[in-house]
């Protein structure tokens, strides 16, 4: 069946506001800060064959791993009216924290697709409150591994019984149940409403839509390869930077991703599964995208990519992955946008990290990722003190911060002048301070603490990151114990400039953000 451009656009629409539901009922029904306040989650639709019609806005890193999940599920012949659970990183997952719950939709006793989401649960018992240690070795000191599995009484006791945090954790699962009970509940009304032939066409239509405007995108670059390198700030057990090298190639109307030369997996937490990679190579795509092209599997169509087997971008089990999804994802993200810079307009370099802040103490856990600034552009200055990348998370408000955990902020403000000079400035990073009011262990995951972010065109890079517990500067990952009293600092990077200082503006001093990017509430 082919269908008209006005019953096209309007299904279109509808599904992705199904997705958008998906996501609002998750946020205001969750139990923890981290889901109703940070919004550390992401909802989509998949279609019976496995292919994603349609996600919210939600977090880049998690929605570009999400195929696989429903890929691992499907291939267990889930039955209707199940809910599976999965957070295994070399079965569809990204790592620990977050899980995903996948449930067939079905309409009139046929399965017509799949409602997916994927909520970062603040802890899942590891080596370390919050189940994101810095100096894990393996993935079981990271946590509770779940292979796909129904979502039973049973399997729910058994999770929540290896958290330190049940009763959260109890309540946040319920939270993306009922998502799931949404998406079931529209896509029957939407069935009624323009008949099932009509909703299982309109799925075809949206993957071949997107992948036509993502290939004339690519079809108007010039053919050839297109390299650029990068590291990470040590795994958590050495401090050696970790080299990423990515060649893109780009040929008529497809682009392929390399990453030969890379280097192997590490001791640390820092390895990729190769869900991730996946994800950030997505999200490198997705920039160069206008913004009315939808973001489904068909976007991603053009695409394939190349990872080392055993290379920290395609690790295998049992490494140790945590920090591997919140920070090599985003070095993983900036490097193959460094290579499309050469005959693309992309930004300069963001923050390049998601400043990982987790704090715990006997029965709670405070987990942030804390903002910084973004890369300026050809179109204006960077944005300061957003998410940047793999990230879309928004931060914990002061008020249910200090109501929540035994912790007061004593400062959060904007580190000005952080950004990269040039003819567009990047924007200003973050400074955030934390003092605990009883013992607490902490844990950071970070990055852009010796390498600045780059600026583009002649701009000049961003600040660097700064990591400090009273006056004592502390490297990008550690674990260390807390006395009531002690102070945390974060202090993140800056973004790089675009253009040399000495050139004329000619055009006005405009935010150019990347796609789906918030700014902090606070």
């Amino acid at each position: 069946m082919s269908l008209d451009p006005v019953t096209l656009s309007v299904l279109v629409a509808s599904l992705d506001g199904v997705a958008e539901e998906m996501g609002t009922v998750l946020v205001r029904s969750a139990f923890s800060s981290n889901i109703k306040e940070r919004r550390d989650c992401s909802a989509a639709l998949f279609d019976a064959a496995g292919r994603m019609v349609a996600q919210a806005e939600h977090i880049p890193v998690h929605l570009g791993a999400m195929p696989e999940s429903v890929a691992a599920v499907m291939a267990r012949d889930p039955l209707p009216g199940d809910v599976w659970v999965l957070n295994d990183p070399y079965t569809g997952g990204t790592h620990l924290p977050d899980v995903t719950l996948v449930s067939p939709v079905d309409v009139d006793g046929q399965t017509i697709a799949y409602a997916v989401t994927r909520a970062h649960h603040s802890d899942l018992g590891g080596m370390s409150p919050g189940s994101m240690p810095s100096a894990s070795r393996d993935l079981w000191q990271e946590g509770l591994v779940i292979p796909p599995v129904r979502l039973t009484a049973d399997v729910l006791d058994l999770i929540c019984a290896n958290s330190r945090t049940p009763r959260l954790r109890r309540g946040d699962f319920r939270a993306q149940r009922s998502a799931h009970r949404i998406a079931q509940l529209r896509l029957c009304e939407l069935a009624d409403r323009h008949g099932l032939g009509t909703l299982l066409a309109s799925f075809e239509e949206v993957l071949g839509y997107a992948e036509r405007r993502t290939r004339e995108v690519l079809r108007a670059l010039p053919d050839g390869t297109y390299r650029a390198s990068s590291e990470i700030e040590g795994d958590g057990v050495t401090e050696d930077d970790i080299v990423l090298q990515v060649a893109v190639t780009v040929e008529g109307d497809a682009a392929h991703v390399d990453f030969a030369g890379t280097a192997d997996a590490v001791e640390g937490n820092v390895n990729c599964p190769l869900s991730v990679t996946r994800s950030a190579c997505y999200f490198a795509l997705r920039v160069l995208l206008p913004d009315d092209v939808p973001a489904n599997t068909g976007t991603y169509a053009p695409l394939t990519i190349a990872a080392p087997e055993g290379s920290v971008v395609n690790a295998r089990p049992p490494h140790a992955v945590v920090a591997g999804n919140v920070e090599t994802s985003q070095r993983v993200a900036d490097t193959v946008l460094a290579a499309l810079a050469a005959v693309a307009d992309v930004p300069a370099g963001g923050q390049g990290t998601m400043n990982n802040v987790v704090i715990g103490g006997r029965g709670w856990t405070y987990y942030e990722t804390i903002g910084g600034g973004q890369g300026a552009s050809s179109r204006g200055q960077g944005p300061s003190g957003v998410q940047v990348g793999m990230t879309n998370t928004r931060n914990t408000p002061i008020e249910a911060l200090e109501l929540e955990y035994p912790m007061r902020v004593e400062r959060y403000e904007l580190a000005l002048g952080s950004g990269g000079a040039g003819r567009h400035q990047g924007g200003d990073g973050i400074v955030r301070s934390v003092r605990v009011l009883e013992d607490a262990t902490l844990c950071l995951l970070t990055d852009r603490r010796r390498h600045q972010p780059a600026g583009i065109a002649g701009g000049d890079p961003g600040s660097l990151g700064r990591n400090l517990v009273g006056e004592r500067e502390v490297p990008p990952k550690v674990t260390l114990e807390l006395d009531a009293g002690d102070l945390v600092t974060v202090v993140t990077p800056g973004g790089g400039g675009w253009g040399r200082r000495d050139q004329p503006s000619a055009a006005p001093r405009s935010v150019h953000r990347h796609p789906h990017q918030r700014r902090s509430r606070d």
